[in-house]
């Protein structure tokens, strides 16, 4: 019990540092985010490249996602022109999959003493940094963490017993990092802990693939809340987010085994191969549908929006 308990911490700390980080972000970058965000969706590509960038910058698709939704209750965007924001928040969140895969071990702590000492400052754009700062260090303190408790909970015959299960069936896997994404709120966090399990020799490549497809579903229940009670368009956009990440995971759930018998051109380990196969999939996804970002909108409306049209006289 004493390591799910410290494993649980280290899930909230992840957490705990990604929110740190993007209140950070938000806080350097002001308001000017939305402001983007209307500016430069014209188009699908522009909505895209902005939805992409600024994702990166904030780093969490669902913050981005969230904000795109509240703009759109507000009526200041309307759903087409969130259709490629949605494409790009998805290119956008594989960036902090990226980071997690540095070693920066040496410096945690005089990271998270600099972070720390500079939120007590004053000055805004010191305290965000420190903020920044103390946030990166928790992030990287959590994935520690997840690596040194992977072989101690898997001594425990019911989590040993269920990652065997889900080494030897991908769709478990998948359904795995939905719910357990759904749960915690956050991919990247769901990541981290596959890519754990990958270092330490308990978790098969191909499960970890699933889990982080099920990750990218699991991610979307968030917008989906926070479209409650935000209008139609809203909840359109919501549902685009969810539909582009089931099309991709039914389009690359076929490709696992190609992937994984590829990953070895990617890197030399397997939690670095698993954040490059996160890229291809989320960079796919969203360049396969951009060329089709008008009818994508179309099959949305078609499924979704229930509203009486009027007869035609």
């Amino acid at each position: 019990m004493l390591y799910i308990l410290l494993f649980v911490l280290c899930i909230l700390l992840f957490v705990f540092g990604m929110t740190i980080i993007r209140f950070a972000l938000f806080n350097l970058s002001a308001n000017k985010l939305k402001g983007w965000l209307i500016k430069l969706t014209s188009t699908p590509l522009k909505g895209m490249l902005t939805g992409t960038f600024i994702t990166a910058l904030l780093q969490s698709s669902t913050a981005v996602m969230v904000i795109t939704i509240g703009l759109i209750s507000a009526r200041i965007m309307t759903f087409p022109q969130s259709i490629g924001i949605i494409l790009g928040t998805n290119i956008g969140t594989t960036f902090k999959t990226e980071l997690i895969t540095f070693n920066i071990d040496k410096v945690l702590v005089p990271l998270a003493i600099c972070g720390a000492l500079l939120i007590l400052f004053k000055n805004k754009k010191a305290r965000s940094i420190g903020m920044l700062l103390f946030g990166i260090s928790s992030v990287f303190a959590a994935m520690k963490g997840f690596e040194m408790l992977a072989v101690p909970l898997t001594s425990m015959n019911m989590i040993n017993n269920f990652i065997l299960s889900i080494n030897d069936q991908i769709l478990l896997s998948l359904l795995t990092g939905t719910i357990m994404t759904a749960i915690i709120q956050s991919s990247t966090a769901m990541t981290g802990i596959a890519m754990s399990f990958l270092t330490a020799g308990l978790l098969q490549l191909d499960a970890g693939i699933a889990i982080v497809l099920g990750a990218n579903i699991g991610t979307c229940i968030t917008a989906l809340i926070a479209s409650i009670g935000g209008g139609k368009e809203s909840r359109l956009a919501a549902f685009a987010h969810v539909w582009l990440n089931v099309f991709g995971v039914l389009l690359f759930i076929p490709l696992i085994p190609t992937l994984t018998d590829n990953a070895p051109l990617l890197a030399d380990t397997k939690n670095v191969q698993l954040a490059h196969i996160s890229v291809i999939f989320n960079v796919a996804t969203s360049l396969l549908v951009l060329p089709f970002a008008t009818k994508f909108g179309k099959m949305i409306l078609f499924l979704h929006d229930k509203t009486p049209k009027n007869p035609s006289t």
